[in-house]
């Protein structure tokens, strides 16, 4: 009888334990917000942390950007673009006064290569969805992210070759397309 009155009780200790580590690990995993990293990127001393602390919130401004684009809020759109570019760079200027070699310890070089990677994709699809003529501000903040994308490349594979590039040439059509008929 004193086990079947244990159980419930045991039953709720667990259910307490398990919503603690799960709301434990929610906040782990929260959104990046731009009043918490400013602090964080202003007092930090060590060069790589403060260079992922900047792409995170150079991947925030990309993210409020596109989000301004999309509601034709072009000013916003231009300052948060702005600001995606120029945190970027201070990123990857904070790597290369680190001093350390890339190839050996890519920690940070790696995060940049990765985010600039995955936001050429978004600053893409952006350009696309774009009025003609709001795409030459796009197209400046693409080329300069592939400067940096560049030159980081090249730091984390120096004698290899140069990155491969996204946008390929359309395949060309089968002869047989070409011509009108089937041969």
């Amino acid at each position: 009888m004193a086990i079947r009155q244990g159980i419930p009780a045991a039953t709720a200790c667990l259910a307490v334990l398990i919503v603690a580590l799960a709301g434990g690990s929610l906040q782990a995993f929260r959104e990046d917000r731009e009043e918490d990293l400013l602090p964080r990127i202003e007092h930090e001393r060590d060069p790589v942390k403060k260079a992922k602390f900047e792409i995170r919130l150079a991947r925030l401004k990309l993210r409020q950007g596109a989000a301004a684009c999309e509601k034709d809020d072009h000013d916003g759109c231009s300052k948060s673009l702005s600001g995606y570019l120029e945190l970027m760079k201070s990123s990857w200027k904070d790597l290369k006064s680190s001093g350390r070699n890339a190839v050996k310890q890519p920690s940070g070089f790696k995060e940049l290569d990765i985010a600039l990677r995955e936001d050429a994709h978004t600053l893409d699809d952006l350009k696309r969805r774009m009025p003609i003529e709001d795409v030459g501000g796009i197209d400046s903040v693409i080329g300069e992210a592939e400067k940096i994308h560049d030159e980081d490349f090249t730091a984390l594979f120096p004698g290899g070759e140069p990155r491969p590039k996204e946008n390929k040439p359309a395949p060309h059509a089968a002869p047989h397309f070409v011509r009108g008929g089937v041969e």
